[in-house]
């Protein structure tokens, strides 16, 4: 797994809830960093925060997807970490595998990474507006 962020503390939220015994997290502090990693090591998930100084999370997520569409890249889950209900909108755009609002929860989180390593999408309905 790939976490990639340039915050300390969503580095500790994650990584607490995610790993266990047999699981590899590979933390990159820019954005940049994940296309080229994934080159050279693939990943059976990329974790993006939203906000990173270099390069955010969806166009990371971007990045990955024009890689794998053009063939250079074997396909790779994204779940990106977003700070605002209003990022959504920008989430679906992007056609990431899943997304989690801020801020992060142990039971979110953990159900959210299971879901995308099981092939299934996970988005979360937090501050959804009511119907």
């Amino acid at each position: 797994m790939v976490l990639t962020t340039d915050s300390a503390l969503v580095v500790d939220e994650v990584r607490s809830v995610i790993e266990e015994p047999g699981t590899e997290v590979h933390w990159l502090p820019s954005g940049r960093s994940v296309l080229p990693f994934l080159q050279e090591h693939p990943a059976d998930l990329v974790i993006a925060d939203m906000q990173i100084g270099s390069m955010g999370g969806l166009a990371v997520a971007m990045d990955i997807a024009l890689e794998v569409g053009s063939g250079r890249l074997e396909p790779t889950p994204v779940l990106v970490l977003l700070d605002r209900r209003a990022d959504v909108f920008l989430a679906r755009r992007t056609g990431v595998e899943g997304w989690i609002l801020k801020p992060l929860d142990p039971l979110r989180t953990r159900d959210a990474v299971q879901a995308v390593l099981a092939g299934e999408r996970y988005y979360d309905r937090t501050f959804s507006p009511v119907a």
